[in-house]
């Protein structure tokens, strides 16, 4: 429905759209005084009151006596009426409700509050009584800076004393405390600042960045360059003339632990932070991030996925910052790819789209072959560094130990860069201490209670953990199957595990586990990234976190303990996956003036996707993939969409599933194929038992109309439950 005018007059019929599960607007009275199209209002909704947004007119045709008001009209500013567009593309995309993405658009705490205040310090009139070195440098701090006002902590910070010697200044009147709101602008960011002295493929690519963004229109391009060629000072040019144009700009980052190294790299070309929007930022800084965007205090925002939906006011360029990483893929609730809705939404808001990555997704790739994307591309790194040498250690024929995972070959290697001073990385992309944990008198293996899953055995923490639902429980001394005591056995590496082999190794090495779930929050991860990166330890053990785009000067050794791992399973993407996750680990090695070396331990040096990799020729092995995958007709050359149905009674869920396949009439009409229902690769999470079914249709098939109709024709009843997933990344 789109709005029919700007404003409604006290009494007009409006319709609102709630956040609440409900099939569309509900119609109600516009308030006292009247209200704007698009403004947020509280209404009533039976005994509570919900949040909601004047969508447009009201429908009417009932007795308008029952029709409730209003309740109140929120202080915030009016949803866009190109944000509106977005949300209503975006749901038929997706085929979600649209009070599911209008929540996706209101996620920022206390919306409906008024301003919140905080205490600042600035310097007083009065002298103190009594100096000590502390105050001193309290006041040093509020003269040097002109009189402008710090928090509590920052000022504390800044003097190198406790808030204890801030709060006495207080008292004597040498520092005023005022009350000050925390929904404040953010700094300006001074887009004419000198940035890097790029080179001359860099400027080339940053021109021509720049043009399209200065064009105020919509496009899309794509920036390849092999890893550690500087894309990002060559996108931060586009940023550039986007906020000198008074418009606003969103980079969209995979990983939380890399917003420190990017806002260091931001401040340093534009002399001020950028808003930050991810779960790693604190309430109060989201509800300033959501509102300073939306009234044009914040120019430049960087995030996660969800940063596509915070409410712009003049969008004019958006990055996406290692497009194909699987991350941007949203696999619970409402189900989105970040890059497609990316270019979705500056398609509305006539903006330019970066899709930075040294390994492009195939589907990316196929849209510069189909001349949809522009294609820039930088074929060297940046200064000195030079690409990696890239070897392959032939398992078949290495000596190594059972139960031991780091060959000779490795080993000579990884001994020779710490006694030269330098870094190494050691990459299983595996979590914890061991994937099975087997007992070795009736074989079996511990699994979750609620889940078709394997515990992972996570010795850091001293449990076993299920990655599916998050279940933990201590790790039993005793078999749960048969009752032998002290016969369970660990199965297979983790990185908690290779780095238990490699302090055994390297006695003296300083050695880092980088993986997710040690860290206690995304602060205390990035932290200790940035402690790493200064030289803090002397071999790396990671998983794919040590993938995304972080800089470590003193690495020059990567070495790929089962380079073979992702190359199994029926996952169509699965050669894609792994050749983009190794040539990433790889590009970490080598990216200043130290040659760098990555060893790939592999029982099949002879696959096609690890001579891909260690020959180079990206060009070849993305046209081999492409021809696989226009000959099956499976995306990007074909439409697919994936069916999850669940329940907690299995027989109820695949009644529920051969139900949508006998009735296929409307996916038959447009030529589509349903395969299934068959159960989930892992049929139970969490207590709720899972069956798929996959749709495949030609490339121009009006895929989402005939799903909706075909999933319309039956109603989930009780506990079922019934998700649809357009363009699947994940089939499990």
């Amino acid at each position: 429905m789109a709005r029919d005018k700007g404003f409604y007059d006290p009494g007009d019929l409006i319709a609102v759209l709630t956040t609440q599960p409900l099939p569309g607007c509900l119609d109600y009275l516009a308030p006292e005084g009247g209200v704007p199209a698009g403004a947020f209002v509280e209404v009533p909704l039976g005994p509570r009151r919900v949040l909601g947004v004047v969508w447009g007119a009201g429908e009417g045709g009932y007795d308008r006596s029952k029709v409730r008001t209003v309740a109140r009209v929120l202080d915030a500013v009016p949803l866009r009426a190109e944000m509106q567009t977005f949300l209503a593309r975006a749901a038929d995309y997706t085929l979600t409700p649209l009070p599911a993405m209008l929540r996706l658009a209101t996620r920022a705490p206390g919306l409906g509050d008024p301003p919140s205040m905080r205490k600042i310090y600035r310097l007083g009139d009065a002298e103190p009584p009594r100096m000590t070195d502390a105050r001193t440098r309290v006041l040093a701090v509020l003269r040097d800076h002109g009189g402008l006002a710090f928090t509590l902590k920052e000022l504390a910070e800044m003097a190198g004393t406790g808030t204890g010697v801030v709060k006495g200044l207080v008292a004597a009147g040498a520092v005023a405390e005022e009350d000050s709101p925390r929904d404040t602008p953010y700094p300006r960011l001074d887009p004419s600042r000198d940035g890097v002295t790029l080179t001359d493929d860099q400027a080339q690519g940053a021109a021509a960045l720049r043009a399209a963004v200065a064009s105020d229109r919509y496009g899309t391009t794509l920036l390849r360059g092999v890893t550690g060629s500087g894309k990002t000072e060559v996108y931060l040019e586009a940023v550039a003339e986007c906020l000198s144009r008074g418009r606003q700009a969103l980079v969209l980052l995979p990983e939380i632990a890399l917003t420190a190294e990017f806002i260091a790299r931001v401040q340093a070309r534009f002399g001020a932070a950028p808003a930050e929007w991810h779960s790693g930022v604190t309430v109060t800084e989201r509800r300033r991030c959501w509102r300073m965007v939306a009234e044009g205090g914040a120019h430049f925002v960087v995030g996660a996925r969800s940063a596509l939906f915070l409410p712009f006011r003049d969008l004019g360029l958006i990055v996406v910052d290692e497009e194909h990483d699987t991350s941007y893929k949203q696999e619970d609730g409402v189900l989105y790819n970040a890059r497609d809705m990316a270019v979705l939404r500056a398609s509305i808001a006539g903006a330019q789209v970066v899709l930075a990555s040294a390994t492009p997704s195939l589907e990316s790739w196929a849209n510069v072959e189909a001349g949809k994307y522009r294609l820039l591309r930088l074929s060297a790194r940046y200064g000195a560094a030079e690409l990696p040498d890239m070897r392959a250690v032939d398992m078949r024929t290495e000596d190594l130990p059972a139960g031991r995972w780091i060959s000779p070959t490795l080993h000579r290697a990884v001994a020779d860069r710490l006694a030269a001073g330098e870094q190494a990385l050691l990459f299983l992309n595996r979590r914890g201490y061991a994937p099975v944990t087997l007992c070795r008198a009736c074989g079996q293996q511990i699994g979750c209670d609620h889940c078709d899953a394997r515990m992972v055995e996570h010795r850091f923490l001293k449990r076993l953990v299920c990655h599916q639902c998050g279940e933990s429980r201590p790790v039993p001394t005793v078999c749960p199957h048969c009752g032998a005591e002290d016969r369970l056995a660990p199965v297979g590496p983790g990185v908690e595990r290779l780095a238990e082999e490699a302090a055994a190794a390297f006695p003296d090495a300083r050695i880092e586990v980088l993986s997710s779930d040690l860290y206690g929050s995304a602060r205390a991860l990035k932290a200790r990234i940035e402690a790493i990166a200064a030289g803090e330890a002397d071999l790396i053990i990671g998983t794919q976190l040590v993938a995304k785009g972080h800089n470590f000067p003193l690495l020059t050794l990567v070495g790929v303990i089962d380079s073979d791992l992702g190359l199994q399973g029926s996952d169509l993407r699965a050669a894609e996956r792994t050749f983009a996750l190794i040539r990433q680990v790889a590009g970490r090695a080598g990216r200043a003036e130290r040659p760098g070396l990555a060893l790939l331990q592999t029982y099949q040096p002879e696959h096609p996707v690890i001579r891909a990799i260690l020959g180079g020729d990206e060009e070849a092995f993305w046209r081999a993939e492409a021809a696989e995958r226009r000959a099956a007709g499976v995306p990007p050359y074909g439409r697919m969409a994936g069916i999850v149905l669940s329940g907690t009674d299995v027989a109820a869920v695949f009644d529920l599933g051969t139900e949508l396949a006998r009735r296929d009439g409307p996916l038959r009409r447009i030529g589509a194929q349903v395969f299934g229902p068959a159960p989930a690769p892992i049929a139970r999470i969490r207590g709720r038992h899972r069956v798929r079914l996959l749709v495949k249709a030609e490339k121009a098939a009006p895929l989402q109309p005939a799903l909706a109709q075909w999933v319309a024709q039956v109603r989930p009843r009780g506990d079922l439950r019934l998700a649809v997933d357009i363009d699947p990344q994940s089939f499990l």
